[in-house]
């Protein structure tokens, strides 16, 4: 009886993700600006468009891009809607966004998507909270157990409430091989609620901190992309360029050939 030849395996491919806090657009460089430029927070103005299209000059560097602090269109922004302007303006193919935290019409804050890749579906979770309004948005890149499971999230600032937010995404990803968790999660990998998540599920910590805050001088590693132990991190960096107060933080990974439809091609 001769065997039957087995067909390769795919090769692996690589990814580079992006997860930026935009702060709707505002630029701050002192923590003085906090207080000095406060009035511009709820308004309108030249000065923010210019800094989204700084941003979307760097995003087609790459193939998944996660969003918080985008304003989904309210006064403060002009009623536009951040995360689509910055992937039309990019020219990239795919968005979707996460509305939460309306104040009035003054300002209504999103977790935002924008990718060259397809995807298979999109999801609201609300994150529990004290105070209501945090979500995260989880994408399926693929289907079943060869799909890519993005999730972008920006956890509360108290200890306690970020616990309970990462104990429930921790339950949302535990079934996802192929994971990626990414966003301003506000707290360092070395933090209970930290340890507390990667031992729930397949995440696993970086082998070390990247600082994104604040972005003038940054000391602090509040922003992040978690990668399941079934991906390969190759390049973890920070953006030198700030459009916030916070980084960007970006990464390269490498993904089985099997996982995840490939990237669209962007037309010029």
């Amino acid at each position: 009886m001769t065997a039957t030849a087995s067909a390769p395996a795919a090769p692996e491919r690589r990814l580079r993700l992006l997860s930026c806090n935009i702060l709707a657009g505002a630029s701050v460089q002192r923590y003085s600006e906090y207080f000095t430029r406060s009035i511009n927070a709820v308004l309108p103005g030249r000065s923010k468009l210019d800094n989204l299209d700084r941003l979307a000059e760097v995003l087609p560097q790459f193939d998944v891009i996660g969003l918080q602090e985008a304003d989904a269109g309210s006064l403060r922004s002009g009623f536009l809607n951040q995360t689509r302007y910055l992937a039309e303006t990019a020219g990239m193919p795919f968005w979707s966004h996460q509305p939460n935290r309306p104040m009035a019409r003054l300002a209504h804050t999103a977790n935002g998507l924008i990718s060259r890749l397809e995807p298979r579906s999109v999801l609201d979770y609300q994150l529990p909270s004290r105070i209501p309004g945090r979500g995260a948005l989880l994408a399926h890149f693929g289907e079943g157990k060869e799909a890519l499971a993005v999730m972008i999230a920006h956890l509360s600032l108290s200890a306690t409430a970020r616990a309970r937010q990462l104990g429930f995404i921790a339950e949302v990803l535990q079934d996802y091989p192929h994971a990626v968790l990414m966003g301003d999660l506000n707290t360092d990998t070395d933090s209970p609620e930290m340890r507390h998540l990667f031992a729930r599920c397949s995440l696993v910590p970086p082998a070390q901190a990247t600082p994104t805050f604040p972005s003038w001088k940054p000391r602090k590693a509040l922003d992040h992309i978690l990668t399941s132990e079934a991906l390969h991190l190759e390049k973890l960096w920070a953006l030198p360029q700030a459009f916030s107060d916070h980084l960007p933080v970006a990464a390269e990974i490498r993904l089985p050939g099997h996982v995840a439809p490939r990237p669209h091609k962007l037309r010029r």
